[in-house]
């Protein structure tokens, strides 16, 4: 039978020279991506190309649309000369291998559910059968089936009967899981493959086999920090970890890809504003008022606004980082990872490092009967931007809160940890007396008194910060003179006016009483506006 295969033999051989891409020709589309510089809000990617000796040209195709085709860079390695770059927007269903890896996914889900619905219909067509048996008289000319054959005859039917029945119904509960899965495919975002890709054409000739780099930038992938902070209160010691959550819908897989996160930002401007001339002149009339435009002139820009709208509501939604400092920190992660579009968030840990911290317990007894454990750090190097933190003290989670070591404060304010629970803070009752002073009452004085206690009822000493807030004169017209018992040791807590810091160290189970005085004076016709 060999010899039958002759003519196809032939005619492939024949058909071979036609087949084989000329020299000279196109490079075909086998890019990847090798590398990936992910910043708050934008991303630039870097593909990699192998083009054959002779080649005129080189096609990166599947390219996200809204990279910047002003970033478009491309270098070759080897002897190859670099020619005209032109950038083309097309459908993604005209695009040849534009599907992303979740339409694979969700064509097998489709395939699946077909499979199962079909092994389910044809055990339906099976205990159709065996009921049409089951209630098939015999004809006129058939033998009438004997006691002795009656029985196998029906234990047959009803083993088969049940089989038949248990598989459908295992059929039917699979049919309904691949529905259940290939619903949750669907629902899955970026499955929508009615967008647009860019393809990007480049000239060229390639004396040998050569690697072409085409590096984009491209808006919407964005990288946002969160951290982790561990405080082990014995050691008074902070684990701090970096980590970073990752996501982009930019309509292409990173598949494999060698990921850097950095925390510039590309999209800010590159220059600072300068100053505008500052006049002075005699205030003219003010001019008559023009006229209300036409409400049809009013209403001509409001498609456009609603459109603007719309586009801007499309535009998927990251949580984008401001990193504190003058110069960008990179984190280069060592393995090779996958982020796939769509919006899926992937966290990535960065790096850690441990901090000596000074332990306070810090209250503000009139506006919280509660004291917080706080960890005072020295300031950090390097550029942290802000995040939320996770906190854990002694390996409790205590809560979430604010991560900013680039903030002008954080050496002040510390991290909080938590509510401390054994130290009791009571606020005494506000004494507030005002009365007529002078030879003629001419004069009004207030007396305010506040007191505060702070107990400890750890089986150890503490230190022990107490903050207040002391009135502060804005006119001359009126005065203030505060005492305080103890005294305290800042009266401009932070470089803040006002603010009164007591602090000691408070041994176990003492009790320390912290009190303030304030007299407030004034003319009688003076009237005080007061704030807190």
């Amino acid at each position: 039978m060999a010899f039958r295969f002759a003519p196809l033999l032939a005619a492939a051989v024949a058909l071979a020279p036609l087949l084989a891409p000329a020299q000279g020709g196109h490079s075909a589309n086998s890019s990847r991506i090798s590398s990936v510089t992910l910043y708050p809000g934008s991303a630039t990617v870097q593909r990699s190309l192998r083009v054959a000796a002779g080649s005129r040209s080189a096609t990166f195709a599947c390219l996200p649309e809204k990279l910047d085709a002003r970033s478009l860079q491309v270098s070759g390695t080897g002897a190859v000369r670099i020619g005209e770059i032109s950038v083309q927007i097309t459908d993604r269903q005209l695009a040849e291998g534009c599907e992303s890896g979740q339409q694979d996914r969700l064509r097998a889900a489709e395939d699946a559910l077909a499979q199962a619905r079909a092994d389910a219909d044809a055990l339906e067509l099976a205990q159709t059968y065996l009921k049409s048996q089951a209630n098939h008289a015999p004809g006129p000319g058939a033998t009438a089936a004997t006691a002795a054959q009656m029985g196998p005859m029906m234990e047959a039917l009803r083993r088969h009967t049940r089989e038949t029945q248990q598989q459908l119904y295992l059929a039917l509960r699979t049919v309904q899981e691949k529905e259940r899965a290939l619903k949750r495919l669907q629902a899955e975002p970026g499955n929508a493959q009615t967008g647009k890709v860019a393809v990007v054409h480049i000239t060229l000739a390639a004396q040998a086999d050569a690697d072409l780099q085409l590096s984009y930038q491209v808006r919407g992938p964005s990288w946002s920090p969160s951290y982790r902070a561990s405080l082990d209160s014995k050691t008074a010691r902070v684990r701090i970890e970096r980590l970073a959550l990752v996501a982009q819908d930019t309509g292409e897989d990173w598949s494999g890809v060698q990921l850097t996160l950095s925390t510039g930002q590309p999209l800010a401007t590159t220059s600072g504003r300068l100053p505008r001339p500052w006049t002075l002149d005699v205030q003219r009339p003010a001019p008559l008022a023009m006229p209300a435009p036409a409400p049809g002139a009013h209403m001509a820009g409001a498609p456009a606004m609603k459109a603007a709208q719309a586009e801007s509501a499309a535009e998927p939604s990251f949580d984008v980082a401001i990193s504190e400092g003058s110069f960008a920190t990179t984190f280069a992660v060592p393995q090779r990872i996958n982020v796939p579009t769509g919006g899926q968030r992937t966290t990535l840990a960065l790096d850690e490092q441990t901090v000596e911290a000074a332990l306070l317990a810090r209250t503000t007894p009139a506006l919280e009967q509660a004291a917080y454990l706080v960890a005072q750090m020295p300031a950090l190097p390097g550029i942290w931007p802000v995040g939320p933190v996770a906190l854990l003290r002694d390996g409790a989670y205590v809560g979430q809160g604010q991560f900013n070591p680039g903030a002008s404060d954080w050496v002040k304010n510390g991290l909080s940890f938590g509510r401390d629970e054994r130290i009791i803070v009571t606020a005494e009752p506000l004494k507030d007396h005002t009365a007529n002073v002078g030879f003629t009452g001419g004069r009004i004085e207030r007396t305010l008194e506040r007191a505060y206690q702070v107990e400890n009822r750890h089986a150890r000493a503490i230190a022990l910060q107490v903050l207040d807030a002391a009135p502060i004169s804005k006119n001359d017209a009126i005065r203030v003179k505060p005492s305080y018992e103890p005294a305290p040791r800042e009266t401009a807590w932070g470089g803040q006016e006002g603010s009164i810091a007591w602090q000691q160290e408070l041994a176990a189970g003492a009790t320390a009483r912290f009190a303030a005085r304030y007299l407030v004076e004034h003319d009688k016709d003076v009237r005080v506006q007061e704030r807190h």
